[in-house]
């Protein structure tokens, strides 16, 4: 797979979340008084959170939620254990090479 196709595909899949994101963000809005917080990432970390959602057939904002609200209800509880860190490296490598 050639640079341009990688990017490519890359960008279509990044369209194809956004897209879906947005959906599921003004669906949840109006189910519930919600607020909106935009935040930065490394794109590694993004792409490790979209991939765990997808592994968990999940939006990916909503993964983000639960991994936050477990964080603010039990600081001392760690959000993901090393496996699961490990793992995401594993695939964001794979994914990347």
């Amino acid at each position: 797979m050639t640079d341009s196709s990688r990017r490519a595909r890359r960008d279509a899949i990044r369209a194809e979340y956004a897209a879906e994101e947005s959906e599921a963000a003004e669906a949840e809005a109006v189910e519930a008084e919600q607020a909106v917080v935009s935040v930065r990432v490394p794109a590694s970390l993004a792409e490790a959170l979209k991939a765990r959602a997808a592994a968990e057939h999940l939006p990916t904002s909503a993964l983000v939620r639960r991994i936050l609200a477990r964080a603010v209800q039990s600081p001392e509880a760690p959000v993901v254990s090393v496996e699961q860190v490990e793992e995401i490296v594993r695939r964001v490598l794979r994914e990347s090479a």
